[in-house]
């Protein structure tokens, strides 16, 4: 055995040697395994992202869509959308805006044929839509939004001319705020909507009651929206209870039975009529 191989047979039995070369190795095997992650994790993957902000409800073209390099971390999430032939073509979904640089995500995407409105699906069960006509005053400036909660207040004049103000109806969630071409105010950025209808889901018996009351016309009935809990002004007016509005409207409208002329059983419509309008209208007045 030579001198070199002695040495060599002596330093790897040097407990204190082989630990520092064990220490060594570990770092080591840290150093490149860290920097492999590192440079996986930060490697610029080519991902399509929106070319422009896209509103709800939108066709996505090919214009719309270009390319981006973005960090491969960032693709984690598997809802993002790698393919340019799976987004041209679809919709963007409702309430869901698409901003410019953003990627696309598979649950801001659907079909023509999937696409609701928001305002219907959300009814509840064993309730009606309402359209309840607004302005952009009786909303406080286009301040009340879908998931606001609402009470309807009605001022109206009795048989002697006295103003009376009450709450109708309460609690009511606001599924949506449309303009008067049937637009969702709140769901486009770039255009400026007035708000023409809340809808909202009602039970069928407030449905009627608030239909008959829009047609007391005799009565000078104004229906119109308060926040939940919010206070109304009655100065100049007599406060009067829920109960007692619905007496009012109730005793102020008929339901017209109409009778075929072929003696066949008289069937109930359930209309109602006002002083100034025909029997063929849906409530009225007495």
């Amino acid at each position: 055995m030579n001198s070199l191989s002695i040495t060599l047979n002596r330093f790897f039995k040097n407990k204190n040697t082989v630990t520092i070369l064990g220490v060594v190795l570990v770092l080591l095997i840290l150093y490149f395994g860290y920097s492999t992650t590192i440079k996986n994790a930060v490697t610029p993957v080519r991902v399509p992202v929106a070319a422009a902000t896209i509103q709800p409800r939108t066709l996505i073209t090919e214009e719309m869509v270009t390319t981006m390099d973005v960090a491969a971390k960032a693709l984690q999430n598997t809802e993002v959308v790698r393919n340019r032939d799976m987004i041209i073509g679809k919709y963007s979904n409702v309430n869901s805006v698409i901003p410019k640089g953003s990627m696309f995500y598979s649950a801001l995407l659907t079909t023509a044929g999937e696409l609701p409105d928001a305002a219907f699906v959300k009814v509840g069960k064993n309730e009606v839509p309402y359209n309840f006509p607004v302005t952009m005053a009786s909303t406080y400036g286009n301040s009340i939004y879908p998931g606001n909660k609402i009470d309807i207040y009605m001022k109206a004049e009795n048989e002697d001319g006295q103003v009376m103000v009450g709450k109708l109806v309460e609690n009511i969630e606001v599924l949506a705020v449309k303009d008067s071409n049937g637009k969702h105010v709140f769901e486009n950025t770039d255009e400026e909507r007035v708000p023409a209808f809340l809808i909202f889901g009602v039970k069928d018996e407030i449905n009627i009651l608030l239909r008959k009351a829009s047609y007391m016309n005799d009565f000078s009935v104004e229906l119109f929206p308060v926040p939940h809990g919010g206070k109304v002004d009655t100065s100049g007016s007599t406060q009067v209870s829920t109960e007692y509005l619905k007496d009012f409207i109730n005793a102020n409208t008929v339901t017209i039975q109409e009778e075929k002329k072929d003696n066949t059983p008289a069937q109930n419509n359930n209309n109602t009529t006002n002083n100034n309008t025909t029997p063929n209208t849906n409530t009225g007045t007495r």
